[in-house]
């Protein structure tokens, strides 16, 4: 069975990823598999960038077929901050309650309608060779007056999918499955290695 790789240490990330891979015939592994893994830094000035170099990199070390995953949260009324620093926002010693705490200060005197928000995701596919493509998806939502639920992950029990009027922490996981940022990515990012596996068996 093929392998793919997913350049990332973040098991609930991994985790969310491999189960929206489940119906494709891989073997799904994380950089937590292997040891004397490179460090790699995420200094791309967008998701796109950051996804590539995490892809290219682990290939090139490794030589296998590999996924390479940037996400993050843009809230319009910041500029679209926190962006490529979603995950270190709140900074070096980051955690996702941190990162919630610093997000609901800047956004203190906001009203509620003026919240939009939007998460995006970018999936990069590479092998020894290079480049594979390139996937991306977004959803928008709103950022809530304080945090709501238990599921997921990140900023997830501050963004409000406005049609269901409950957070992703509030969501059903199998909801947010569907309708996620990263699912729609990954639905595109399937096709894509089906090609490629497809385009190896011949």
């Amino acid at each position: 069975m093929v392998e793919l790789l997913v350049a990332t240490r973040n098991l609930k990330k991994f985790k969310e990823i491999k189960e929206l891979l489940s119906d494709l015939k891989v073997k799904v592994t994380c950089l937590e598999d292997y040891r004397a893994m490179p460090e790699i830094e995420e200094d791309g000035k967008n998701f796109s960038e950051n996804a590539i170099k995490k892809a290219a990199t682990i290939s090139l070390y490794t030589k296998k077929l590999v996924m390479g995953e940037d996400s993050g949260l843009e809230v319009k009324a910041l500029g679209n901050q926190p962006g490529v620093y979603s995950a270190r926002f709140s900074g070096p010693q980051a955690t996702d309650k941190k990162n919630n705490q610093k997000l609901l200060r800047l956004l203190k005197n906001v009203p509620l309608k003026q919240r939009e928000a939007r998460y995006r995701c970018y999936a990069a596919l590479t092998d020894r060779s290079g480049i594979v493509g390139v996937v991306s998806g977004s959803c928008h939502g709103r950022i809530a007056l304080s945090p709501k639920g238990k599921n997921g992950f990140g900023y997830d029990p501050l963004f409000v999918d406005i049609k269901r009027g409950k957070t992703f922490g509030e969501l059903d996981p199998q909801i947010k499955a569907q309708i996620s940022h990263r699912a729609k990515a990954l639905k595109k990012f399937r096709k894509l290695i089906e090609k490629y596996l497809a385009g190896r068996r011949k």
